[in-house]
């Protein structure tokens, strides 16, 4: 039995980090998004690894730990082969850790402040007597643990909390209570991940017969296979007898001497962790993120809730406004300029805009605008978007993480209102003052208008000469019709028929700036749900995706 404890693969040092890693980057990546106490093995796991491994790797911990009345304290002393740690009749007997330490005890200072033994229960093994009789076992650290059944709860948060930290536990059971339901149940049971660091001691077998013995032995092995404990180590001992323990100080040099019980240990915690949150994690998602069909419904929600379809019917109305303005009959213009621009209306920019990259507008401060405040409805088919974005992208992930999706795409929702109305406020929105046809149909009305005007004078002119009896000069004559009626005629109906070919011009013009303003208002809208909505769900995304590679990491696989 000398290589009891030997029967587990070695652990490569470099392999456990890397794993312990993982276990950190999976710690960073669900960080806000899954709950709280589902990590605390992981985050307990992560502190004690990396100062488990900072403090020594040339000790070796082992813990001997039972129930009141087992026998460890005797064990521990046979072990020691000194009276260290306090044996009775009265129970419990230990009711604190007895650390035992086989070589200098300075190498194992730091080690004993971290488990938490005090100075004064701290033995070391070491005499000149000996010679080499204890060589074997320097560097071990044998616990003789409080009873872990002791009816002062105290004893029993001490053994969990010792159990934690311990890198080897030898449980020592007696045989009157080794199928006790409750040191199976609660203790070895719980164990069955860390089979390469366990030990079974059956102490006090001198109490049996000796035919008994091993129908005890056998009955204890179907306990721990049913407890998932199968191939752990399983020992007869007795405290009285010096040579009772002979086994089991054998399985204890070789494990000390391997050096191997500590990363063993660490790699059983890695593997309880992992499996604990194997849950949190599933397949890789049939997506990588909202789909371009849910985008599209959020961004149509997106330009109704911010009056998009108000903006764009303004900035139709307002082209035909100023386009009428600029190349309308000049006797009218005055007129239509009394009545109010429909974008100047809702405080929205003119030619030029306030438009820019977005960085530029997030530099420069935008005037908030007059469109109306989305109603009820336009509320409410965001409100759906958004859960549709957020079910879409994230329906397929296992656990808590669809909850996380939602709350990550609801997370901004708050300043969505303010950030679509500077969208739409910066957004530049190409409608033009006055474009060169306009100028050139508006000086074309001047030219008709002023010839229609120079028909009307010279006519008003030839009335009054005939009014004041005065000579009536020669009217030019163009066939049968006088040059200034023709002037007055003409300019008239030349003025009529410019606004009639324009009109539909204006008409097609100012439905082409409308689509235009459409889309870019539309981008606009978009680009504050990329930010508000979908940039947050990406980021859980993203999390999971590197939750679920780093989990895996850590369960050793590639």
């Amino acid at each position: 039995m000398r290589d009891a404890l030997r029967g587990g693969q070695r652990v490569d040092p470099d392999d456990l980090i890397t794993r312990l890693d993982a276990v950190r980057r999976f710690l960073t990546a669900v960080d806000g998004y899954l709950p709280d106490e589902r990590l605390v093995p992981a985050h307990t796991l992560v502190e004690r690894a990396g100062t488990r491994l900072a403090l020594s790797r040339d000790h070796t911990v082992v813990a001997l730990a039972g129930a009141t009345g087992s026998g460890k304290s005797s064990l521990f002393n046979a072990l020691a082969r000194l009276d260290l740690s306090p044996v009775g009749v009265r129970r419990p007997t230990t009711g604190v850790a007895h650390a035992c330490v086989w070589g200098p005890l300075d190498g194992a200072t730091r080690l004993l402040d971290w488990i938490g033994v005090l100075p004064r229960h701290r033995f070391i093994r070491e005499s000149a007597l000996d010679g080499d009789d204890e060589s074997a076992l320097h560097g071990l650290v044998l616990l003789d643990l409080p009873d872990f059944d002791s009816v002062q709860h105290a004893h029993r948060l001490e053994v969990d909390r010792l159990l934690g930290l311990v890198d080897l536990v030898i449980w020592v059971v007696d045989p009157q209570k080794y199928a006790d339901r409750l040191v199976h149940t609660a203790y070895l049971r719980e164990f069955h991940r860390h089979r390469d660091v366990t030990l079974v001691v059956l102490n006090q077998a001198d109490r049996l017969p000796p035919a008994e013995v091993p129908r005890v032995l056998d009955d204890l092995r179907r306990l721990l296979d049913a407890d998932g404990l199968t191939g752990v180590p399983l020992l007869a001992t007795t405290a009285v007898d010096p040579s009772g323990s002979t086994e089991l100080r054998a399985s204890l040099e070789s494990t000390v001497a391997e050096r191997q019980a500590s990363l063993r240990r660490l790699a059983g915690d890695v593997d309880t962790v992992v499996e604990r949150l194997a849950d949190l994690v599933g397949p890789e998602p049939a997506g990588t993120g909202p789909d371009a069909a849910g985008s599209r419904v959020l961004t149509d929600a997106l330009a109704g809730a911010a009056g998009v379809p108000a903006v764009t019917t303004a900035v139709e109305a307002a082209y035909r406004h100023r386009a009428a303005s600029a190349t309308g009959w000049p006797l009218v213009r005055g007129w239509r300029r009394l009545r109010p621009d429909p974008l100047r209306r809702l405080h929205l920019p003119g030619p030029g805009g306030a438009g820019g990259s977005a960085d530029e507008l997030s530099a420069k401060p935008v005037a908030a605008t007059s469109v109306p405040d989305p109603t009820a409805a336009q509320r409410s088919a965001l409100g759906l978007a958004v859960r549709a974005v957020a079910e879409r992208a994230g329906g397929d992930l296992p656990g808590p993480w669809p909850a996380a999706v939602t709350g990550a795409a609801r997370s901004r929702l708050g300043d969505v209102p303010d950030a679509l109305d500077r969208a739409v406020a910066g957004t530049d929105l190409d409608v033009p003052e006055r474009p060169l046809w306009w100028r050139l149909v508006g000086a074309l009305q001047w030219l008709v208008t002023l010839t229609a005007v120079a028909g009307l004078a010279w006519l008003v002119l030839g009335y009054a000469l005939r009014a004041l009896g005065l000579p009536d000069p020669d009217e030019p004559m163009v066939g049968e019709v006088p040059l200034p009626t023709l002037l007055l005629l003409g300019g008239l109906l030349a003025g009529l028929l410019v606004a009639a070919v324009t009109r539909p011009v204006v008409r097609w013009a100012a439905r082409r700036t409308r689509l235009r303003a459409e889309r870019r208002l539309t981008a606009a809208v978009a680009g504050v749900g990329e930010e508000h909505v979908l940039t947050p769900v990406h980021a859980v995304l993203t999390s999971y995706a590197d939750a679920r590679d780093a989990l895996r990491v850590a369960a050793g696989k590639k």
